[in-house]
């Protein structure tokens, strides 16, 4: 955990991080591969989960690094986890109105959601539960 802290908790990681999430949801659809030799079903739903999840998670690391009080802590990692989700229904509005070939998808909002659900929870078990001990 120690090691986690050590060298992930800087602020360029996580904002870094951000950029590239924006990077990925703003582009516009003729930038984006297709799957023409091979294809995993709802793969994109991970792809989603996997970012806002490293969203949530790399701003709780950052934020477990600077602050030492729990009860404080448990609040921004909260704030992170609405502030990831914010993102993701954003983003998505985003790509319907003014991102060229990109699309609304709902079950995309979901796949953000529990990204950032799933990292809220690790955060509270991981880094909050280890510096108790």
């Amino acid at each position: 955990m120690t090691i986690l802290k050590k060298y992930f908790s800087s602020l360029y990681i996580p904002l870094i991080w951000t950029g590239i999430v924006g990077i990925l949801c703003f582009l516009p659809g003729s930038m984006i591969p297709s799957e023409t030799h091979f294809s995993i079903p709802q793969f994109d739903k991970f792809v989603h989960v996997t970012l806002f999840g490293g969203f949530v998670f790399l701003w709780n690391l950052y934020e477990a690094g600077r602050v030492k009080e729990p009860q404080r802590l448990l609040k921004l990692f909260f704030l992170w986890y609405v502030l990831g989700n914010i993102y993701g229904i954003g983003s998505e509005y985003i790509q319907k109105y003014w991102i060229p070939g990109r699309d609304y998808d709902q079950a995309d909002i979901i796949a953000d959601m529990i990204g950032a659900g799933l990292a809220y929870g690790i955060s509270n078990l991981w880094l909050l539960r280890a510096d108790k001990k």
